[in-house]
């Protein structure tokens, strides 16, 4: 770069893995000398997530800038933008990079508003790509993503899937495009141990049915059912229906052997327990998958989304998404299987060629240029 760039990261939700794949680009462009900022949803997060905010505070030289927006399409919206276009004008970034649906539409729609020559790049993350093209918010959605696309520098695509997705959904982009995997760090290639008193499985991330928690619980049940085991499991995590899973625990009499936590850290969550469960129903590129992976947990995973482009050569053993008892059959299978932690040293292996922070990192900054 012939200067160093003032960058906003726009995005609605400072959860789960968009917020993770902002703040491992902030740090590297941070720590190439670029000005960062973020502008996000006030009301999304907790604890945890406070806690994130303050670890990465001090790269902030553009400020934490939280406004309240809506998770659906609401009056309120109009509000949010006003407010993010203020922000954008105020803070004069060289670039506004915006993530996810709502995030896509304030970043891109703010900076057009605030100064038409401001780069823009936005990055689905799945966020809408998950709608059916047929339905009423699908049909607006992707009519404002074709609109959208003439404020926009660069559409960056996290995925194959998620690229196959726009072009059928949206149409071909008449903006550049690319693909830009997301990526982990070196000293996530070290191995994640089960602690002395590991459960079995482990399911890790947001408590909302498009991540297929309720089919992790069901297919629990089953496995246990049907292989007559005293089978048990972590359940990680925060969401808008924890009590309808607390609920569903109580109802499949799983009180004894499910333990439940908020959300953690996915390393420290990977000790709690031997096999790692990914029974979602819609993804783009999980870093779950990626972080699982790189720590060598053996995994159940389902066939959704991007995951095939992570698992490669081993995608035949991916579990069809939606399917309880199909999920517990590969559950029961794999912790039979004796030479799971050899085969999951492997996948670690194979991965860490692909899916690099660095290479992420430098692709985004080079898209930029």
């Amino acid at each position: 770069m012939s200067k160093p760039l003032k960058i906003i990261h726009c995005f609605r939700s400072p959860v789960g893995g968009i917020f993770r794949h902002v703040r491992d680009l902030l740090n590297k462009q941070a720590e190439a000398g670029h000005e960062v900022g973020i502008i996000c949803d006030s009301s999304t997060g907790g604890d945890y997530e406070d806690k994130l905010f303050e670890k990465i505070s001090p790269l902030l030289s553009l400020g934490l800038h939280r406004i309240p927006m809506a998770r659906s399409i609401a009056p309120k919206d109009l509000s949010a933008l006003i407010k993010t276009r203020s922000l954008i004008k105020q803070l004069e970034p060289d670039v506004v990079h915006s993530h996810s649906a709502k995030g896509g539409v304030y970043g891109r729609m703010g900076a057009w508003l605030a100064d038409k020559s401001i780069k823009t790049f936005y990055c689905p993350h799945g966020g809408a790509m998950h709608y059916d093209a047929a339905s009423l918010k699908g049909k607006i959605f992707f009519t404002a993503e074709r609109f959208l696309e003439r404020m926009t520098t660069s559409l960056i695509f996290v995925s194959d899937y998620e690229r196959n997705a726009y072009h059928e959904k949206v149409g071909t982009p008449q903006c550049p495009e690319a693909i830009v995997y997301n990526g982990i760090s070196p000293e996530e290639f070290i191995p994640v141990h089960p602690e002395k008193n590991a459960t079995e499985f482990l399911y890790i991330g947001m408590k909302r049915d498009l991540k297929g928690p309720d089919l992790f619980l069901d297919a629990l049940k089953i496995a246990r059912d049907t292989s007559g085991q005293d089978l048990k499991a972590w359940f990680v995590g925060d969401g808008p229906d924890e009590a309808k899973y607390d609920l569903q625990i109580k109802q499949l009499e799983l009180e004894n052997c499910v333990k439940v936590s908020n959300a953690m850290p996915a390393r420290q969550a990977f000790a709690l327990a031997d096999i790692v469960v990914v029974p979602s129903r819609a993804e783009s590129l999980p870093y779950l998958v990626l972080e699982a992976i790189a720590a060598q947990k053996p995994m159940v995973a389902v066939d959704v989304g991007g995951i095939p482009e992570i698992f490669h050569d081993e995608k035949h053993r991916l579990v069809p998404t939606n399917d309880a008892k199909a999920l517990a059959n590969a559950m029961m299978e794999l912790q039979a299987d004796q030479n799971r932690h050899q085969k999951a040293a492997a996948m670690a292996t194979d991965l860490q060629k692909k899916f690099s922070l660095e290479a992420m990192a430098s692709s985004v900054e080079a898209l930029y240029a």
